[in-house]
């Protein structure tokens, strides 16, 4: 080894590393503080001490690209190796490994698709899973095919799981048996700081909280570099320009840190430098990465989460609070080096509130790419799969759909298809590769590898513009109004004609770096295109084929504009969002959006259903395409009038494609509506009383309490038939309201019925002075009956129903009609009560009987 770490801490662990990695079916779970070096020298300790064959590679899964590419520039360095040689890399459309690399830092979805192409993994003798308390999907389910893979055909395949702050219980319980290595690390002291009072981040922004409470440390601390912890790169640019105004900054290189940087730039981030440092990063620098000369940090306790609704299809990005067990990783950056100061952006009282850990992410994204990749592996039915944690079964319900819509499942069997076996082929979510299969068959397969290559990073155009750039990106891009996508072609091959300059872009509003990296992934994906036996046309074209392609895609998420004066639409599945403002698709009544994604809106915290990268379609397209989705039907509705009135309709799922009147509504049908103004409280029917509620009380409590009678109960669906019945011949609000009800209610019971509810059931009991109580029945209290004293004389016992199966409370009412007690034993209370009730009662109303 070219640098020797061997005083780093973790390497107390070794000898009872060795000694767990005897024998097969090594299963290790090694906790150790942040700093300790277990990303970067276990591994190490695997090859240099021969602990696995010298053969096979040591695979390290990272949940983050950046810290896999310098993670394994480090170790590289530390061994003294070329990148790609002993030590190498792979993540998401880059590959730097070589024939000869034996540590190899990966992503996890690259390890899960490489399970599928070789279901063993020969060449693999180690796999560890590092910063496993982060709970990445794929990470979760790579560690239950290893886990499978280990107890069948590859005993001799070590599994390693890693972490700081694991939630090590769990993992033992579904790695058991297995072994616990702790190191208990050589951190330094971490002064923690909290604010005084909270911030109101919708007066002050979190940028200026952090910039002013970071001038003010730097003040106090003269020594070490500052790492700030912001949710975003919009959040990050905002905090280097608020920096950058400060005079304690002067002097310092003030550096982002995220990972839609550059490499370069992301190594000028955590390469040591001459000046003092201020980084501001993301979430990628809480775990794995150690930047050296830190001691102070401050953590804004913000994180942009993104997460999927599978009742609404819709993805939301939030930014929200982290949780404690990601604060105390952040915290221990400070304290790697030399003793450091962690100062929280909230008050102490807050950190308690926080929750202790992350939502695992299978339980709050997409599951359709994953579940593609579980059914090419052979798990047709996810339900059996050996979950870590099992998701919703509404999330497997929506991604099987989506994959059953792409053509990637069989409809019946669930199992994958040809179709979905050439999807794997592209490192895709399963939509673009969907795309990339149909426009083979069209030839625009250039077109859409564009398309997807554009979507993968951050975005082609800068949103927001000068007026200037507004009139050369004009110019330059001309007025598309068919597909935002065409306007990104139209944009990228402007920077590709000038080879990306940076002044031509900036003039335009294109990220440069966005354009050129969206080159290189569409020369990879064509390059995969080519391989999987795809014609590639000469031409990048934007046409009617094109928009087809996405169409194909993103099929579950057509709209139809509401009106020409808002961007308001209407989406299948009873769903409703907004056009993007940026879009140029304006004119176009149907139009399919490639994102759905719910986003914060106004200071109240307001969300709003935004549809974004928007393409125009064709209705006609639609039945081509799907026809089994397609349908023509009457269907009923109410005119400004109120009265109901039929259409003759096109729909696309219950998407409206075309509407016309259509003749007279049936008399069910208007029936139905009318019926249902009538639930949802829209409309009221003047004679449905409270009476009327008490008569089918009373039919439903004789069913209960009697059930020998055989009484028909009436529920929730026996009340809408009434209702209907109540209604039929009706086609107006108007005409409903006053008509009769009782007659439509009692006939649910026949003669001889009515006269056992009468019998058992009265609405009134009769006392011994002729006098007739009214009863009145509850659902969840006994049926009560209020009487006089004097009209209860000769009542001896308790008054009963049902058959003398349930007692009548009593109110025994005073002359004057309040009640002074209450009772269902009438026994009792002529002996014990009365006595004194009759001793007041006869004072204050002498002329009444008292016996």
């Amino acid at each position: 080894m070219a640098m020797n770490n061997r005083e780093l801490p973790i390497y107390e662990i070794e000898p009872a590393l060795a000694k767990a990695m005897a024998g097969t079916r090594s299963r290790i779970v090694i906790q150790a503080p942040t700093g300790s070096g277990k990303s970067t020298q276990v591994p190490q300790m695997l090859v240099d001490r021969g602990l696995i064959p010298a053969d096979k590679e040591v695979i390290i899964l990272q949940p983050r690209r950046l810290a896999a590419r310098l993670l394994a520039t480090r170790v590289a360095a530390e061994r003294g190796s070329a990148m790609g040689g002993e030590v190498g890399y792979q993540i998401r459309f880059e590959d730097r490994t070589g024939t000869g690399t034996r540590i190899v830092f990966v992503t996890e979805g690259i390890l899960l698709r490489r399970l599928i192409s070789d279901p063993t993994l020969r060449e693999a003798g180690a796999i560890l899973f590092d910063e496993f308390h982060e709970r990445h999907l794929f990470g979760d389910i790579t560690l239950a095919r290893a886990l499978q893979l280990q107890k069948t055909s590859r005993p001799d395949l070590a599994l390693i799981v890693m972490s700081a702050t694991l939630d090590s219980v769990a993992v033992e319980q579904y790695l058991e048996p297995c072994v616990t290595l702790r190191s208990e690390g050589r951190m330094y002291p971490v002064r923690m700081e909290y604010l005084d009072r909270p911030v109101d981040a919708n007066r002050v922004p979190v940028w200026e909280t952090a910039a002013s409470e970071t001038a003010q440390l730097l003040r106090r601390e003269p020594e070490g570099d500052v790492l700030v912890f912001m949710p975003g790169a919009y959040e990050i640019n905002r905090t280097i320009q608020a920096l950058g105004l400060r005079p304690e900054t002067r002097g310092c290189s003030i550096l982002p840190l995220h990972g839609e940087l550059s490499p370069r730039d992301q190594d000028d981030a955590v390469a040591p430098g001459q000046r003092r440092k201020i980084i501001v990063s993301t979430n990628v620098a809480e775990t794995s990465l150690t930047i050296e000369g830190v001691r102070l940090v401050v953590d804004s306790g913000l994180a942009r989460v993104a997460r999927f609704d599978p009742y609404r299809g819709i993805d939301t990005l939030w930014i929200e609070k982290v949780s404690r067990a990601s604060t105390d990783q952040r915290a221990g950056r400070a304290g790697r080096m030399a003793p450091g100061v962690c100062l929280r952006l909230w008050t102490e009282r807050e950190q308690n509130e926080r929750p202790p850990r992350e939502l695992a992410e299978i339980r709050r994204v997409d599951l359709s790419e994953t579940l593609l990749m579980l059914k090419a592996s052979g798990c047709v039915d996810a339900r059996t799969f050996p979950w870590f944690e099992a998701p919703e079964e509404r999330a497997l319900l929506r991604a099987e759909t989506l994959l059953r819509d792409l053509g990637a499942a069989d409809e019946k069997t669930g199992e994958i298809t040809g179709t979905g076996r050439r999807m794997l082929a592209f490192p895709l979510h399963p939509r673009y590769a969907r795309m990339m299969i149909a426009a083979d068959a069209v030839g625009r397969v250039r077109s859409v590898a564009l398309i997807a290559a554009m979507t993968q990073e951050r975005g082609l155009l800068i949103r927001r513009t000068d007026q200037r750039q507004e009139e050369l990106r004009d110019r330059h891009l001309g007025d598309e109004g068919l597909s935002d996508f065409f306007m990104l072609m139209k944009a990228w091959h402007e920077a590709d004609a000038h080879d990306y300059n940076l002044d031509f872009c900036r003039g335009v509003g294109i990220h440069a770096g966005s354009a050129r990296q969206a080159g290189r992934l569409y020369d990879t994906f064509c390059r995969i295109a080519r391989g999987q036996g795809l014609t590639l046309e000469p031409q990048i074209v934007a046409d009617d084929a094109v928009r087809r392609c996405v169409l194909a895609g993103f099929a579950d998420q057509v709209a139809r504009r509401l009106d020409g004066g808002t961007l308001r639409c209407e989406l299948v599945h009873g769903r409703r969002g907004v056009l993007e403002r940026a879009s140029v698709v304006r004119k176009s009544p149907f139009v399919v959006a490639a994102e759905v994604r719910e986003v914060e809106s106004g200071p109240r915290g307001d969300m709003d259903v935004l549809l974004s990268l928007v393409t125009a379609v064709e209705p006609e397209w639609l039945e081509e395409l799907y026809p089994g989705a397609v349908r023509e039907e009457q269907r009923v509705r109410f005119d400004d009038s109120r009265r109901v009135i039929a259409e003759r309709g096109r729909y696309y799922h219950d998407l409206v494609l075309e509407v016309k009147r259509g003749g007279n509504p049936s008399e069910s049908d208007a029936a139905r509506l009318l019926a249902d103004e009538v639930e949802a409280g829209r409309s009221t029917l003047k004679y449905w009383t409270e009476e009327v509620e008490q008569w089918i009380l009373r039919v439903n409590l004789l069913q209960k309490w009697c059930p020998d009678l055989a009484f028909p109960g009436i529920g929730k669906e026996d009340r809408r038939l009434m209702l209907e019945e109540i209604c039929h011949g009706a086609f107006s609000v108007k005409e409903i309201k006053e008509r009769q009800v009782f007659p439509v209610v009692k006939a649910w019971l026949d003669g001889r019925q009515q006269a056992l509810l009468e019998k058992y059931m009265p609405e009134r009991v009769e006392l011994p002075n002729g006098r007739k109580a009214k009863v009145v029945y509850s659902e969840t209290n006994p049926p009560t009956l209020a009487a006089r004293i004097q009209d209860l004389y000769g009542v001896e016992d308790s008054l009963r129903i049902a058959m003398g199966r349930q007692a009548l409370t009593i109110q025994v009412l005073a002359p004057n009609h309040r009640p002074v007690q209450v009772t269902s034993d009438l026994t009792t209370f002529w002996r014990d009560g009365y006595p004194k009730v009759k001793k007041e009662l006869q004072r204050k109303y002498p002329r009444h009987e008292w016996r």
